[in-house]
Order: C-alpha cells, then sequence, then structure tokens
C-alpha cells in the first residue's frame, strides 16, 4: 500500500500531496476518455466506393453495410456548376467508383460528412492524382505537403489551369450564395 501511495504521489517542492477520494475516482475516466477521442480523431477504414458525388466527395460502404459520404482532405474540386467540375467528377469515378478503398479519417466537416485521405488499395493517393491533373485546388486551409502538387499541374497548365484566371470554388460558392435573393 506505501507503495502504491509513493506512485500516486505528486511532490510539490519537498511536501507530497495525495490525490483526493474524487481525484482517484476521476482520473481513469478522464485517461479512458482522452483515449477514446484519440482514437476517433484518426479511423482507418477500408470499404467499397459505391458512387461518386463530385470530384471530392464519394460514398463508401463499409464493413457491415454502412455507408459514408467522405470528403476528400486538404482539397477542393471545382463545383459541378464550374468549368471542369464534371471533368473531376469523371476522373474519380474512373479511378475508384466499385474499387475497395482505404480511408483514414481525419474529422467531420459542418454537414456532418466524414474528411479523409483516401487511397485506393494500391495506395494511390485520390488528392495527389486530381491535383496532378489540374481538377482541384489546395484547400483554403489546406496541407502544405499537397501545394507542390497543384504548383507543377500550374506550371504544365493541365486542366482547370488553362484558364487565364479559374475561380477557386470557395470563392464560387460565396459567389452563389450572394447572388440567392433573400427570404423576408
Amino acid at each position: 500500500m506505501n507503495r502504491l501511495r509513493k506512485l500516486c504521489a505528486l511532490r510539490v517542492g519537498a511536501k507530497s500531496h495525495f490525490y483526493s477520494a474524487a481525484e482517484r475516482l476521476l482520473m481513469p475516466i478522464l485517461f479512458c476518455l482522452l483515449i477514446s477521442l484519440g482514437a476517433r480523431a484518426h479511423t482507418n477504414l477500408v470499404g467499397k466506393v459505391t458512387s461518386v458525388i463530385d470530384g471530392n466527395t464519394i460514398e463508401v460502404t463499409v464493413p457491415e453495410n454502412k455507408k459514408l459520404t467522405v470528403s476528400l482532405e486538404g482539397i477542393d474540386c471545382p463545383e459541378m456548376g464550374q468549368e471542369y467540375g464534371h471533368d473531376a467528377k469523371a476522373f474519380l469515378e474512373e479511378m475508384v467508383l466499385k474499387k475497395d478503398v482505404e480511408l483514414e479519417i481525419k474529422g467531420r466537416d459542418r454537414s456532418g460528412n466524414h474528411i479523409a485521405i483516401v487511397k485506393v488499395v494500391n495506395g494511390v493517393d485520390l488528392r495527389v492524382e486530381l491535383l496532378k491533373e489540374g481538377l482541384a485546388w489546395t484547400s483554403e486551409n489546406g496541407s502544405k505537403d499537397l501545394e507542390p502538387y497543384k504548383t507543377w499541374a500550374q506550371r504544365k497548365g493541365k486542366g482547370l489551369w488553362k484558364q487565364q484566371s479559374p475561380v477557386p470554388p470557395w470563392t464560387y460558392r460565396r459567389q452563389q450564395a450572394m447572388a440567392k435573393p433573400k427570404i423576408r
């Protein structure tokens, strides 16, 4: 018992402080909570792509027939109403529709969709392929490690980079929102 007290003691200067009964009860609960939050932040799954919604959003069926809507982390493709929006969707369909993919889930977006790094089972990262084809931007708050792929496509004039001044999808969405009449 004395050894346990020494292990639980927190040294403050020359004095030892023993945890109160409430602290001893809360510590394991807090520990488990932190572990479970960490486990949720990055989950790895394997599933089959059942549909492609747009250039950077897919629907994946994972074990137990659960369907997830997944947005590709770190990139943003043209919207379906923009030039190259349909091209990005068609490219993604060609790469993954009805194929197995690996998901590294990073979180959720405002709509509740999962945000993930998605790779075809052979290890090909969908984000990188879309960027190299000139069919995506790195997102506004995107990862810096994806930037070289976008820059390469810009220099080569691939995809949307053939345009003089392509409009980023986040700007396009804002413009569309502002164009809608206000309901009073």
